[in-house]
């Protein structure tokens, strides 16, 4: 485990100085943020040995081991990947301004609560497929979260009243650096369209797993409920969008609905496990 954390804090400590490059022309008043070149190699590095450490942390000698920190580590780094390959045709670079904290609070949260469980059946070749589906539609589904967080944020400043450019704070000068909204709007709703056809292949993925394990199409337990409910939710979106033009506020709140469910279905009940009830601790 200790190669794995400094992994994690390596990764941390590039996401943090990263961070604070972006962040301070803003805090002197400007409304412009770019990511140069050597920044863009920079924020590469620290994905690889963010993945790295996800890689040694997770998968062991006797099988895989998974936790809260761990999955929420795993999703902002898919996270970070797609922003990597969006990032290489359109110009993104003021959303790092909300991915790169988030990307440190999960590294750091990854070393301080390393205690977590392995998974059973691990020999099964459904099973590794299954985690693998899930953990990708999981970090998709939290990136989509955080862009509609981000929106939700530029929608009101939006609405607000025009103010002098010395009355202005930081963030509406963070605001003033992110992309068009109608912009932002189509890159939420491609977000949505994946993350929809990669839930539905973990759901696919977790009844085949069942079947082989135990005989059952789907398990009656809360992460089936909770996953199908996030599925039924970003079903639901995408429909309202194409047969009624849902956008703005009615699909931001979805999208986050979706998310929540999906946060309840998988980190929620390990946090409960692996902190609060200490699970790791009494093996």
């Amino acid at each position: 485990m200790s190669a794995s954390i400094v992994f994690h804090l390596l990764a941390a400590l590039a996401y943090i100085v990263l961070s604070i490059s972006l962040w301070r022309p803003l805090t002197r008043g400007s409304t412009r943020t770019v990511l140069n070149a050597p920044s863009r190699v920079a924020l590469l590095c620290a994905i690889i040995v963010h993945g790295a450490g996800l890689l040694l942390t997770i998968v062991l000698p006797q099988g895989l081991h998974l936790s809260w920190a761990l999955a929420l580590s795993a999703a902002i780094w898919l996270g970070m990947v797609v922003f990597w390959f969006q990032s290489l045709y359109l110009r993104l670079d003021s959303l790092l301004l909300i991915l790169l904290p988030a990307a440190t609070i999960v590294s750091l949260l990854a070393m301080a609560f390393p205690e977590g469980h392995v998974v059973n059946h691990v020999g099964n070749e459904w099973l590794r497929i299954h985690l693998l589906i899930a953990l990708v539609a999981y970090g998709l589904s939290t990136v989509a979260a955080l862009h509609a967080i981000l929106m939700t944020a530029l929608d009101r400043q939006l609405h607000r009243p025009i103010l002098h450019q010395e009355q202005r704070g930081l963030l509406s000068r963070v605001l003033d650096t992110m992309p068009p909204l109608l912009v932002q709007e189509e890159l939420l709703f491609r977000l949505i369209r994946v993350s929809f056809v990669i839930l539905t292949f973990t759901i696919l993925s977790g009844a085949a797993v069942s079947l082989a394990i135990d005989g059952k199409f789907l398990p009656a337990d809360h992460k089936t409920v909770f996953t199908l409910l996030s599925w039924v939710t970003f079903g639901g979106l995408l429909w309202g969008r194409k047969q009624y033009g849902w956008r703005g506020r009615i699909a931001l709140r979805w999208t986050l609905a979706g998310f929540a469910f999906l946060l309840l279905a998988y980190t929620g009940s390990h946090f409960v496990l692996d902190v609060i009830l200490q699970r790791g601790k009494s093996g």
